[in-house]
């Protein structure tokens, strides 16, 4: 008795799909266009709050000695950060910080 004799033979079976949903043409956005504008007034200057990304390796620290020329200003970039910010040493790369301007 050959193993092949009790299995059954599907070789002839055919199958055929169908859907009664309706094919809908897609939208053409080929012509869209896009702009984007501000009513802000942007002030320029030392005199102008600015905003800095974290990189790896970045400290308060550092990024005041960058913006301010000295490292010893880094509790008013900690201050103006106080809403995302609990902890001085615990920044994090990503995070966009709130650089105020420079009151020297």
């Amino acid at each position: 008795m050959s193993s092949n004799e009790n299995k059954p033979d599907f070789s002839n079976v055919q199958s055929n799909v169908s859907s009664t949903e309706q094919i809908k043409q897609k939208a053409d956005f080929s012509g869209v266009q896009s702009n984007v504008s501000s009513t802000e007034t942007i002030t320029g200057g030392s005199g102008a709050e600015q905003s800095y990304t974290v990189v790896s390796g970045d400290n308060l620290s550092k990024i005041s000695k960058h913006f301010y020329g000295h490292a010893n200003h880094w509790h008013a970039i900690f201050d103006a950060n106080r809403d995302q910010l609990d902890d001085p040493d615990k920044i994090r790369p990503g995070q966009v910080l709130k650089i105020p301007a420079n009151t020297d």
